[in-house]
């Protein structure tokens, strides 16, 4: 992520909402059963409003080193969805947005590779299961196209 200032201020990128970490137990439970994942980590010390789940490394060629998705969800259906990887010559970075922002409308993608700030203004489903179908169908992709080149 380009800009950390864009997570933590309330006007630009925190939601201002409560984190709701009943959702964040649900997804992490879903997520908990999908063979992508190696670990999840539910509120990480450097992280305690979100899960970091580890995606597993035969999804991606040698040159990936480590992908993980951060997921951040509000009690008013704001969320962040930041989706990372490291790669022996840097790192790749998207972001998924709902929240308000000086840069972009409410729901917003900071594209990747480098997740820049202002992102692309987007329309975001206002059903939870729908945002991260949304969202896990974009990885997934990625990671075939790993494979197709």
């Amino acid at each position: 992520m380009t800009d950390e200032e864009d997570v933590d201020d309330p006007t630009d990128g925190g939601s201002g909402a409560p984190i709701d970490f009943d959702r964040l137990e649900v997804i992490r439970d879903r997520f908990a059963t999908d063979d992508h994942f190696v670990r999840i980590e539910e509120q990480p010390e450097f992280a305690p409003d979100r899960l970091v789940c580890v995606y597993d490394s035969q999804f991606y060629p040698s040159g990936v080193q480590q992908a993980h998705l951060e997921v951040v969800w509000y009690e008013n259906s704001d969320f962040s969805l930041h989706y990372h990887e490291d790669h022996e010559g840097g790192t790749f970075d998207h972001r998924w947005d709902r929240h308000p922002s000086r840069h972009n409308l409410r729901d917003h993608v900071h594209p990747g590779p480098d997740a820049p700030t202002p992102g692309e203004d987007s329309d975001h489903s206002a059903d939870w299961r729908d945002v991260l179908s949304m969202v896990i169908t974009e990885i997934e992709e990625r990671q075939r196209a790993f494979w197709e080149e």
